[in-house]
Order: C-alpha cells, then sequence, then structure tokens
C-alpha cells in the first residue's frame, strides 16, 4: 500500500493511501483529518473542509495540482507539505529545505566509492565527499579491525569488568558502574543528554562531511563499534541522510560532543533529518523512506560514534581546501592590478627571492613572472609605460610575493596538521584489541587543530588586508591615473565607492575574527574537563575569514578588470586578459551605475569554484617547464638586470634602479 510523509504545520504525519487513485486534493484534506484529529482543540479548525490550502513537494518546493492523481504527482513514500493559507511561519520552524536547495534540487546519487581504511583520507577527498561526489566502503582490513575490537568489548560486558564509558558513566559519573541490563539505555541517554547545540544547522556538505569523517576514524578499528552498526552508519551517508546538527555548542574537548551526539541522534531515528529525497523530517520517517533502520546501540557505540574532534577538523578541511584556492588566485588578482597600475615586475626578480628563499615566497614571484613575463606574453599596457620615471612600487604590489608567500606557507602547515588528525584516532577510552585491553587517554582534545585554525585565520587574512588597500589604489586616482571609483562622469555615477567600503568592512570584521579562540578555556563537566580547546569556534571562524576573504579579491578583480576599460585598447599579457574576459562572461563592464551585489556575487562564485585558477594554470604550468630549474648565480653582487625574463618592467636607467637602496 502507498504511504506517503506529510507535513502540516511542524508535525509529520504518515499518511497510507488505499486507493493511488485518489488525488492530490484527498491527500491533504486526509493529512489536515489525521492533524485535526490529534489536537484537543482541533488545531483551530471547524472541520476539514473549511480548510484552504495547497500542497508541494518538499524536495524542491515544486507546488501539486490539487486535481491530479496521486499516482500521476508521487512517488510511493515521497515527502510532501501541506500550506495552510494564511498561516503564518513561525521563525522556530526548522523549513523544509535548509539553505542552498536549489544546488540540491539536482542532486545526483554517486554511484563511485572511496575506500576507507582510516589511515589515508586526504582533505580534498573529505570535500569531495561532502559534495556528494563519492558513496564510502570499507576496505577488508578495515572491517578486520573493527571486528577485533569489537571482540574486545563483547567480552569485557560479558565478564562484568569495570571500564569507562563501556560499564561505567561518563565524566563526573566514572566511578558510577552501570549494571549489565541498563548498558544500551546508558549509550542512548548519552546521546540524547549530549545533544545539547544550539545554532542554525550545518548545511548538508558540512554535515555530510562530518558524518564521513566519523566513519573514517570508526575505520581505524580503535572505538570498540560492531562492524553491523558502522556499515549502518555508512548506509545512512550513502543515502545521503543527513541528521539536524547545529553548529554552536563544542568547546572542542572532550571533543565535540554536541555535535556528534546530534550526529549519532539521528542515525539512532530520533531529532531531524534531511536527505535530498524528503527534506527535513523526523529522522525515523527519513530512514523509513530510504529503507532504514534506526541503529539499535549496543555497549561503547554511543561514545563511539560522538567522542573525537571531526567538527573542528571537517570544518577545518574545508577552511584549508578554500584557503588553499584563494590565495593561489589572490596571486592572479594582484598581478593584474600591477597592470592597470602600471607597475613594474622587478620586484619579483628571481635573484631577490632566492636571497630569502621561504617557498611560499619564491613561488609566488614565480607565479607573478609567469603572469607577467613579456618575451612570453606581450602586454601592451607594459609597453606603454616602458620608460616612465617610477623607480619602485608601493608595498602592496612590491611585497606579493613576501605577504601572499607567508600564506601559502601557513597554508602547507595547517594542512599536514589537518591531514594528520583527519587519519587519528580521537577516541576516549583506546580500544587496543592486539592488547587485550582499553586505555583512557586524551586524543578527542583539540589543541591541535584549534591552534592550527587560530594561525590560518591569521595567516589568511593578510591576503583581503592588502587586497583593500590594492582596491583603494584602483579607486584613488590620484594614486592609479585612473577615473575616480573607476567610472565615468563621477558624481552622477559613484562607481566602485561603496564596493571598496564594502571590502573595508570585511577586512574589518576579519581583525576581531582573527582574535584566537584557543587562548580561551572554561573548567567544564565539575572540573573534570578542565581545560579545553575552544577548537569548535576556531573552526566556524576560519571559515567565515576565507569568504570575507574571497568576497574581498572578488571586489578586487571586479576592480581590475574595470581598470583595464579604462587603458583600452591597449591590452594585457594573454593569461590575464584570459581573466579578463572569463570575468566579462558573468558581468558585463560599468558603464553606469548599477545594482553591484550580484556582480560581486558572480565574481566570488568564480573564485570558489576556482575557475580563475582554472584559467592560468595551464600558462603558468608551461612556463615552469621552461624555466625551471633555473640556473641563477648565487653571489648577491651578480644579480645584473634580472635577465631578459622579466623585459615588461618600467625600463628605468639601470643605475636608477642599482642606486635606489632606500627601504621604501
Amino acid at each position: 500500500m502507498p504511504r506517503y510523509t506529510v507535513h502540516v504545520r511542524g508535525e509529520w504525519l504518515a499518511v497510507p493511501c488505499k486507493e493511488a487513485s485518489e488525488t492530490i486534493r484527498w491527500l491533504g484534506k486526509e493529512a489536515l483529518r489525521r492533524y485535526i484529529k490529534n489536537k484537543p482543540d482541533n488545531g483551530g479548525f471547524t472541520s476539514v473542509d473549511d480548510v484552504k490550502f495547497y500542497l508541494r513537494r518538499c524536495k524542491g518546493l515544486g507546488l501539486l495540482d490539487l486535481d491530479d492523481r496521486i499516482e500521476d504527482a508521487l512517488e510511493n513514500n515521497e515527502f510532501v507539505e501541506v500550506v495552510v493559507e494564511g498561516d503564518v511561519m513561525s521563525p522556530d520552524f526548522i523549513p523544509s529545505q535548509p539553505e542552498g536547495v536549489h544546488l540540491y534540487s539536482r542532486y545526483k546519487e554517486p554511484v563511485e566509492y572511496i575506500h576507507m581504511d582510516g589511515g589515508s583520507l586526504s582533505t580534498q577527498d573529505l570535500l569531495n565527499l561532502g559534495k556528494g561526489l563519492f558513496k564510502i566502503k570499507l576496505t577488508p582490513q578495515a572491517e578486520n579491525k573493527v571486528q577485533q575490537s569489537r571482540l574486545l568489548i563483547d567480552s569485557i560486558v560479558q565478564e562484568n569488568k569495570v571500564v569507562y564509558g563501556i560499564t561505567t558513566g561518563f565524566g563526573r559519573f566514572a566511578r558510577t558502574v552501570i549494571p549489565v541490563g541498563k548498558l544500551k539505555e546508558l549509550q542512548e541517554n548519552l546521546v540524547r543528554s549530549h545533544s545539547a547545540g544550539v545554532g542554525k544547522p550545518l548545511s548538508p556538505d558540512r554535515t555530510r562531511m562530518l558524518l564521513a569523517l566519523r566513519i573514517n576514524v570508526l575505520a581505524k578499528g580503535y572505538s570498540g563499534i560492531s562492524l553491523e552498526t558502522l556499515h549502518q552508519v555508512i548506509e545512512a551517508f550513502n543515502a545521503s541522510c543527513l541528521p539536524y546538527v547545529p553548529e554552536k555548542g563544542t568547546v572542542g574537548a572532550s571533543g565535540d560532543l554536541a555535535p556528534l551526539s546530534h550526529l549519532a541522534l539521528g542515525l539512532i531515528g530520533e531529532g531531524k533529518m534531511w536527505s535530498p529525497k524528503s527534506g527535513w523530517a523526523d529522522a525515523k520517517y527519513v530512514l523509513q523512506a530510504h529503507g532504514l533502520q534506526p541503529i539499535s546501540l549496543k555497549p561503547k557505540e554511543g561514545l563511539a560514534l560522538i567522542n573525537g574532534t571531526q567538527m573542528i577538523t571537517s570544518l577545518g578541511c574545508e577552511a584549508v581546501e578554500r584557503a588553499n584556492a584563494i590565495a593561489k588566485q589572490s596571486d592572479v588578482v594582484a598581478a593584474l592590478t600591477l597592470e592597470v597600475l602600471k607597475g613594474t615586475t622587478r620586484a619579483f626578480d628571481t635573484d631577490i627571492h632566492a636571497l630569502r628563499p621561504h617557498p611560499g615566497q619564491v613561488e609566488v614571484a614565480f607565479r607573478f613572472r609567469s603572469l607577467l613575463d613579456s618575451d612570453h606574453h606581450p602586454s601592451e599596457i607594459a609597453e606603454s609605460h616602458r620608460f616612465c620615471d617610477r623607480v619602485q612600487d608601493a608595498y602592496t604590489l612590491r611585497c606579493c610575493p613576501q605577504v601572499h608567500g607567508v600564506v601559502n606557507d601557513t597554508i602547507a602547515f595547517v594542512k599536514n596538521i589537518i591531514t594528520t588528525e583527519i587519519n587519528s584516532a580521537t577516541d576516549n577510552p583506546m580500544v587496543f584489541s592486539e592488547r587485550g585491553e582499553t586505555i583512557s587517554g586524551g586524543n578527542f582534545h583539540g589543541e591541535y587543530p584549534a591552534k592550527a585554525l587560530d594561525y590560518l585565520a591569521i595567516g589568511v587574512h593578510e591576503l583581503a588586508a592588502i587586497s583593500e588597500r590594492r582596491i583603494e589604489r584602483l579607486c584613488n586616482p590620484s594614486l592609479s591615473e585612473l577615473p575616480a571609483f573607476l567610472v565615468t562622469e563621477g558624481g552622477l555615477n559613484s562607481g566602485f565607492m561603496i564596493a571598496h567600503c564594502t571590502a573595508a568592512a570585511l577586512v574589518s570584521e576579519n581583525k576581531a575574527l582573527c582574535h584566537p579562540s584557543s587562548v580561551d578555556s572554561l573548567s567544564t563537566s565539575a572540573a573534570t574537563e578542565d581545560h579545553v580547546s575552544m577548537g569548535g569556534w576556531a573552526a566556524r571562524k576560519a571559515v567565515r575569514v576565507i569568504e570575507h576573504v574571497e568576497h574581498v579579491l572578488a571586489i578586487e578583480l571586479l576592480a581590475a578588470c574595470q581598470g583595464i576599460e579604462f587603458l583600452r585598447p591597449l591590452r594585457t599579457t594573454t593569461p590575464l586578459e584570459k581573466v579578463y574576459d572569463l570575468v566579462r562572461s558573468v558581468v558585463r563592464p560599468w558603464m553606469k551605475d548599477r545594482f553591484m551585489a550580484p556582480d560581486i556575487e558572480a565574481v566570488h562564485r568564480l573564485l570558489v569554484d576556482q575557475k580563475i585558477w582554472n584559467v592560468v594554470e595551464p600558462y603558468i604550468e608551461k612556463y615552469r617547464m621552461e624555466h625551471i630549474p633555473e640556473s641563477r648565480p648565487s653571489s648577491p653582487t651578480s644579480f645584473s638586470m634580472e635577465s631578459s625574463s622579466l623585459n615588461n618592467s618600467c625600463s628605468h636607467d639601470p643605475s636608477d634602479c642599482l642606486l635606489d637602496f632606500s627601504g621604501s
């Protein structure tokens, strides 16, 4: 018999349908009848016939024609919503779809798998799992380890041993021994009581990452979870059944207890859950709609599901990968700005950076050379000021390798820590099947990823700080030799005036967000957990800082492309012209004032999708093949004039350049 899950005023009702030939109107009335029946005041209705309503799918919010037959309009067990005419939505109501639902109306179930062993997951793998590009399978070796650790837990229970978290309470109650008959209830109570988070739910992508990362940790075989339960968790992931996980509530030791408890709560069929098929609904209905059963927790399994740093670290993976993407593209944006401001490329000379060979600095200088080398890519703009009288540029242009470079090195440092963390066992107690014992330790403490992500935020913020100063130079006619705020008929038009203010506001906000959260600690759990990492906030604000950096660089890229308009018909280098063309494919030139926010968001999307980098990468790599390794003199007395590899710099008299030893 077909059955449908219908949402009415915050409640979910299962409505069986004996006759598939019934209409959508009948389904709505039957759902309302059941809703009224369960309400002491009839839900405020006098009768079903007096209620005016319409129905829509939970997936995609498509409206349904009330006169259509159910069998023609709906699939069995589909989720629909009754909307009563005149109802005002409660601000506390969980919407049928999360933010960005338009991305999920096109969701396609993946067919490829990532095989997890608990030790070889990369940050990019986790991002791809978050995007729903892969399903998960365990390797045979991982399955064997999981089984061995579970045998030890079973023996502990059978022998009535007193072991923390298995036959005792938690935290302050660690010395309270629990009877064997209540061990299942103990684990369920743990999950329920610890599901105390607040705030907006994580997006589907982030929840998927969180769930995937917890699976990877369990696959290491040191948590004591049964293989049967772990397979159920994987089945929920593969069906994209994603529990409601509030973003706030973790102090980052003992692990991310609150968010991971919400994750586990959905898996045991309680709380809310989301899937592309159902939208938000009660977890038991979402699991049932996908042919899945709620997990029945065995001894230690509740603790195995909720103890670890996966909230901090999954957000950390997103932060690291997005930081890496925007750092690479910031070099491209800055190079375009340098062209528009008619800067010199001499500051990127190979010999200069060989004398201070930080890897990030050397790489950034190389990228600038690969994008601006006029021997490789003739630039009419550079040629137009070849004989200008300027010797050197402002720091925001000249010092890009030094400023952008340390950001690249920071990202590499943090990525190393995060990669180690995502492949680490972070439970307590740890189950060592080969030794036949469990050991209580502190791997759940989030200090490593917390400190690293605080550092990441501080480092990546500098890309926005220096970018905002370049935007100022582009918009200020006394610094750029371009029209004020990059627009004609200034006064009538304001151009990029407030776009620059937006960049300044984001940079200022970042300064507050960059205050490290991991310098704080508050004692919790009756002083049992007396030092914590505050890593959850470190992770969330790191992501927010990076989002701001992306938006500031989007504004700079828009401004630089607008500056190009005032230099036409002159053309820049080939790779930078490709960048200009890509931007102009989504944003037209600014001839007069118009609604600017969509333009900023369109270019922001180019950066997030790494399309700017994809356009220039072939040129950078071709240049690398032709110039690396370069044979450079090691003596500081033999810099000459950076050979002929950077001829698009201002060709001042050589003595001007060599005799200018001032610091500014």
